[in-house]
């Protein structure tokens, strides 16, 4: 009989930013979303079902050792993913509010039309609508 996981539901995900203020300000006005918590080193949004805690990277090393915090140059390592009913006109609504997109809105052979953006630390975004 196997085991119910105790891995069923994220709950907040950190993400760790080089300028706090502008990666807020970012978010503000990207996702139209208000601030549940802030301090001097974090921000923390509510996207329904899971929270993102935006913490200053000067703040980070202490909650992760021995793992190492990495510079936003880096590259991407993971993206996250939003279902949209229409992406092309989620699109243009980023667009009015001054975001530049790094590809699509594009058709995949797997039956989703998607497009990407990133956050001023590089963290990528991806919206998606299913065909």
């Amino acid at each position: 009989m196997a085991t119910e996981s105790w891995a069923n539901k994220i709950t907040e995900i950190s993400l760790f930013v080089e300028d706090l203020l502008r990666a807020k300000a970012f978010y503000q006005e990207t996702f139209n979303l208000g601030i549940i918590y802030e301090d001097e080193y974090c921000a923390v949004f509510d996207y329904g079902n899971t929270c993102i805690n935006l913490l200053d990277q000067s703040q980070a090393q202490e909650l992760i050792e021995p793992a190492q915090v990495r510079r936003s140059g880096d590259g991407a390592r993971f993206q996250f993913t939003i279902q949209v009913p229409d992406v092309d006109q989620v699109c243009e609504e980023l667009g009015r509010r001054g975001v530049q997109l790094l590809n699509g809105p594009v058709t995949c052979p797997w039956g989703r039309r998607t497009a990407c953006f990133a956050d001023p630390d590089g963290h990528v975004w991806e919206i998606a609508q299913v065909l």
